[in-house]
């Protein structure tokens, strides 16, 4: 008898023999061989087809822009990881963990543009109609819209507007940038009744839009950014590992600590003295009248 198979599943992915590896249905050494590039093949992968030259140029041009940041949540995390000599492939992954809501790819964004678009074709609401009730939805409601705002960029995203002016020179600009667009127009125009900062586009806005009018889905388009970010993760975490000492530290010079003050600045209490197993009490009666302890309490 037989062993059964370790687990059944079907795919439509790939599969591979003894002579070739196949994606979708391409031999991936005939795609090289042939000329196609790595975002041809990426095209294929999640969308399982070839995409035009002018949709290749435009997921080059976007993954291009959002390969580094500097020294952003994800480049830290990986730095500080390697530091303890991990594997490579753990610091890595410690960066890439780092987006969230507020740093990194994420499909929110995405979301949030179909929900609308969906309900705009459901209520029979032209495009610029369902932008300006999307904002004011937003707004009203004290919630951030996905898409705007940069904390170290703050008086736009050098990246953002960039990448919607290609995607139009390219000419796959589509119902993603037009509904983008619109929510810009009215971001800013409420912002400015309202006497409020000017707050630009990131590169969310910009680069998600672009990936879902290129065809792919906001997992898909969450997945490509943290793919394009990773590269960055390991240049940060080989760099440290070639050029830096292991936790940042050496016998032969002063004590370091790889976030010391210089970096981060301590608000807690002044120092004090511990207090006596026999002064214990009264001390800690004494902290609770007083209440100065609530500062701290996290």
């Amino acid at each position: 008898m037989g062993r059964e198979p370790f687990f059944r599943r079907k795919s439509s992915i790939s599969y591979k023999t003894e002579e070739k590896t196949v994606v979708r249905g391409y031999d991936l050494s005939e795609l090289a061989e042939k000329g196609y590039t790595f975002c041809d093949a990426l095209f294929i992968l999640f969308q399982g087809r070839i995409p035009t030259e002018a949709e290749e140029k435009m997921l080059e041009y976007e993954m291009a822009e959002f390969l580094e940041h500097s020294m952003s949540p994800s480049a830290a995390s990986a730095i500080a990881v390697i530091s303890g000599r991990p594997m490579l492939p753990a610091a890595v992954a410690a960066g890439v963990m780092t987006f969230g809501s507020a740093h990194g790819p994420g499909a929110a964004h995405g979301y949030m543009m179909n929900k609308y678009l969906e309900r705009a074709l459901k209520e029979g609401k032209s495009i610029d109609e369902i932008a300006r009730i999307c904002v004011d939805e937003y707004l009203d409601a004290g919630r951030p819209i996905m898409g705007f705002g940069q904390p170290q960029h703050t008086d736009g995203d050098p990246r953002a507007e960039p990448t919607h002016i290609k995607q139009e020179e390219l000419k796959v600009d589509g119902v993603y940038l037009k509904f983008q667009r619109a929510l810009e127009k009215h971001f800013y125009a409420r912002r400015e009744r309202e006497g409020r900062k000017y707050v630009a586009v990131n590169m969310i806005g910009a680069g998600n839009t672009v990936l879902a009018d290129l065809g792919f889905s906001p997992n898909a388009a969450w997945c490509i950014g943290t793919l394009t970010r990773g590269y960055s993760c390991a240049a940060h975490a080989l760099y440290t590992m070639k050029k830096g000492r292991a936790w940042a530290a050496s016998k032969n010079e002063p004590m370091v600590q790889m976030l010391d003050l210089s970096m981060i600045k301590y608000v807690g209490p002044e120092d004090r003295p511990v207090p006596t197993q026999e002064e214990r009490q009264e001390y800690a009666k004494k902290q609770l009248e007083e209440g100065e302890y609530k500062k701290w309490v996290i």
